[in-house]
């Protein structure tokens, strides 16, 4: 009843599952993988960001460039603060306002962006309190430029002047007259009575979106390789039926199933 497995149509079938199968088995552990991965990455950042809260501030130069290993930790930078900058539609703890960005001037020339703080309300300058004058010494969490249009960054142009969308050299190099560290800084405690702002995630190290669909992915590939097997299935049995009431003599001869061209 089952010779037909031996035919070169069921060959055909039999070789698409025998190769369906493993490549969906494949597809959907390396998916899984990847969402491990973020999972531990994860936990190891969040470990990173305690570590770095209990490290010694290091001097600026000894951080950059900014990686993921030097990301987050304290250091210290010396110099005096130039233009001051607003950055519009931050969050924190559910409510909507601006960061104040200060670009301080450093000896070797360029100027290291530093958050000074978080103010509630639409940004307007007249909120911002004023830098302090003269050499000042700043102590805070270094950061890796933003990317506009990523994790809640505004990539929206047009803002009125002595504003900027994100915080990056990319951008603020366009506003200001001289070279912008390819970094910034928070400080540790909001100046002049502002609200101090939080040390941001690594970007790719937390469970966001991707790693959220990732595991979907996963998911859906060991989905399909019960499909493939259901489908064959299926195939089979309606097959060996089709056979067996050939065997009983249930399947009409194929002259009688095609009908006469004068349909009689």
């Amino acid at each position: 009843m089952y010779r037909f497995l031996l035919t070169p149509r069921w060959w055909g079938i039999n070789v698409f599952v025998l190769l369906a199968i493993p490549f969906c088995v494949f597809m959907g552990s390396w998916q899984l993988g990847r969402f491990e991965d973020r999972v531990d990455s994860h936990r190891d950042a969040g470990e990173q960001a305690a570590s770095n809260e209990r490290e010694a501030a290091r001097p600026l130069t000894e951080l950059l460039p900014v990686t993921k290993a030097t990301a987050g930790k304290q250091t210290t930078a010396s110099g005096t603060y130039g233009r001051q900058l607003l950055v519009p539609d931050r969050v924190l703890d559910g409510k909507r306002g601006f960061y104040v960005l200060t670009l301080l001037r450093t000896p070797d020339g360029k100027a290291l962006p530093v958050v000074r703080g978080w103010l509630p309300g639409p940004a307007a300058p007249a909120k911002a309190p004023a830098p302090p004058s003269g050499e000042v010494t700043v102590t805070g969490a270094l950061q890796a430029s933003e990317n506009p249009g990523e994790n809640g960054v505004s990539a929206a142009g047009g803002l009125p002047s002595g504003q900027t969308a994100a915080i990056s050299a990319a951008s603020l190099v366009n506003l200001v007259p001289y070279d912008v560290h390819d970094a910034w800084l928070t400080l540790n405690r909001g100046d002049a009575g502002m609200r101090t702002v939080p040390v941001a995630a690594t970007p790719d190290t937390g469970l966001d979106l991707k790693a959220f669909q990732n595991l979907g992915y996963t998911g859906e590939w060991f989905v399909f390789a019960g499909f493939v097997v259901f489908m064959w299935f299926r195939l089979l049995r309606r097959e060996a039926e089709f056979a067996r009431d050939a065997e009983l003599g249930l399947v009409p001869d194929e002259e009688e199933r095609v009908p006469s061209p004068s349909g009689t």
